[in-house]
């Protein structure tokens, strides 16, 4: 397996499975509803919002990928729109795993020698930071997100 394409399958293994940490995006929202994933929990972020978030990320670099230029802004990135019924919340988690598997496949597709390119402009630092930045991120965020399911189960909401 050459690099990006060791890349792509850590990047996967966030959103499926087998990654170091044994916890991943799809088993932590199995069974997580509209309901339950915008629940209020103290100021916390609601889990509706933190997939949002980090799909925020996600869908701005694989713009980039494709060609077009970086149109991300920090103080929009926890902007979700409200989520009102079953169906906006799976559109929600439908579009998370859409977004991570192209930009799985477009890493795949990535010459080696790209990694070490500056992405978009210096202060970002090269791909591999950013690629490996975001799967940081979302470790984060997912860490979070199990977190707030274990508090309000707890709560007996």
């Amino acid at each position: 397996m050459n690099l990006p394409q060791q890349i792509a399958t850590h990047f996967r293994t966030f959103y499926a499975g087998g990654n170091w940490t044994d916890v991943n995006l799809k088993d932590s929202l199995a069974g997580v509803d509209w309901e339950l994933a915008t629940t209020q929990i103290y100021s916390c972020n609601t889990i509706a919002t933190l997939v949002f978030h980090m799909n925020y990320y996600v869908s701005r670099v694989l713009k980039v990928f494709q060609g077009q230029p970086l149109d991300a802004h920090d103080n929009n990135a926890f902007d979700l729109p409200p989520i009102n019924s079953e169906e906006e919340w799976e559109s929600l988690r439908d579009k998370a795993f859409a977004d991570a598997e192209a930009f799985a496949n477009l890493i795949e597709q990535l010459p080696e020698s790209k990694f070490e390119e500056i992405f978009v402009k210096e202060k970002y630092g090269n791909y591999y930071r950013n690629i490996h930045g975001i799967i940081e991120h979302n470790h984060y965020h997912l860490g979070q997100i199990v977190l707030l399911k274990k508090i309000i189960a707890q709560l007996d909401f």
